[in-house]
């Protein structure tokens, strides 16, 4: 299956560099031609450059906070299921207060409940490695790799391990899942794997992802992506109804602003050190994280006093859409979003209700194709 619509190279690539030149004294570096930072040293996630190469953090935490996180999270990996059934409340604040960056691989497996596959199918992915898999993917898998995060040390080399392992968890997952195959919109998820974890762990956390996390959002008439943009919109509807209501009169559709967000896991929407934050919690909370973001993200997209201010600034379909795939960059850093999102409460009630309308809804809806579709034979 093929995404709804072409994902370019990161569209964050022109968009944001941090341009303080007091911290190169260690690398050196020049301009790509798209005007991004290119170095010779990668930051501390790995970036070259281009739109997620960072010169240093805005948020350092100190070493002594750091290994005292790292030693809390040691011992509750260390008695995962136990922590979850008794100390619930306890795992998900210490997601939203970030993960250390040396726990995040083993958290995630635990998270994503990956380990355990991990455990039940060891080695399987070398086996799923060594098949042939379907030629129809794997062309389509391999126009995609040299697109995914072009300035990671990691990607940067086609013919480097990177893109051979990123190409090896994507045509071992098509195997593994042939109802599904492969969408382009899976590699960078696959991607952003693999920077923090080996292969075979990255595979099994890509599979719990795709078949728990995103169940269903891969499908052919991407049928579940559909209704939980519907679900999107209704929550605007309750939350911000005049951004609500100039997105109706100039008929924009969730899906023409929130595919990009959902189907890649906004990996190719944030900036590093937030996107980070985000997987910690999208990881323990599930898909609501995306719809609580996708709020946020049409909020500081389209700012308003009034209706009538919004007319103003965005008169058409054409800077309206413009605006909601380029947030400004202020408003995506780590701790100004990170706080948004904790602070903003989706009621599990309400979250069904529209689930329920909305799947009700589409039912309806085929129901009522089929018996036209029958009237006309």
């Amino acid at each position: 299956m093929k995404a709804a619509s072409p994902f370019s190279v990161n569209k964050m690539e022109n968009r944001y560099v941090d341009n303080d030149e007091d911290n190169y004294s260690d690398a050196s570096s020049s301009l790509a031609p798209n005007g991004s930072v290119v170095s010779t040293v990668p930051d501390r996630h790995g970036f070259l450059g281009g739109a997620q190469y960072l010169n240093e953090s805005k948020h350092m935490i100190s070493a002594n906070k750091t290994i005292e996180r790292e030693r809390k999270w040691l011992n509750m990996t260390a008695n995962w299921d136990k922590q979850m059934i008794r100390n619930f409340k306890k795992v998900q604040n210490r997601c939203r207060k970030g993960i250390p960056q040396s726990i995040r691989p083993r958290a995630w497996l635990y998270l994503t409940k990956a380990n355990k596959l991990l455990d039940q199918k060891k080695n399987f992915y070398y086996k799923l490695c060594d098949q042939p898999g379907d030629r129809k993917w794997i062309e389509d898998i391999r126009k995609d790799l040299h697109r995914q995060f072009p300035y990671h040390e990691m990607f940067v080399d086609n013919d480097g391990t990177g893109q051979k392992e990123l190409f090896n968890v994507l045509k071992a997952y098509t195997i593994l899942n042939p109802v599904i195959g492969y969408c382009q919109a899976q590699a960078p998820i696959a991607a952003f794997l693999l920077m923090h974890m080996p292969a075979e762990q990255a595979f099994w956390c890509f599979v719990a992802i795709c078949d728990d996390y995103l169940s269903d959002y891969y499908s052919p008439g991407m049928e579940t992506l559909i209704r939980d943009g519907n679900i999107l919109f209704a929550l605007l509807k309750e939350r911000e109804p005049k951004i609500y209501k100039l997105l109706k009169k100039q008929s924009i559709d969730p899906i023409m602003y929130m595919t990009e967000w959902f189907l890649c896991a906004f990996t190719r929407t944030l900036p590093w050190p937030t996107l980070l934050r985000f997987w910690d919690i999208f990881l323990f909370d599930g898909i609501k994280t995306f719809f609580k973001m996708g709020l946020i993200m049409i909020k500081i997209s389209l700012p308003e006093k009034s209706y009538s201010d919004l007319k103003k600034r965005f008169p058409t379909m054409c800077e309206t859409l413009e605006a909601l795939r380029n947030p400004p960059l202020h408003m995506l850093e780590e701790e100004r979003i990170i706080k948004k999102l904790i602070l903003l409460e989706i009621p599990e009630d309400t979250f069904k209700y529209y689930h329920i309308q909305q799947s009700s809804l589409r039912r309806k809806t085929k129901e009522t194709k089929k018996l036209r579709e029958t009237d006309v034979f």
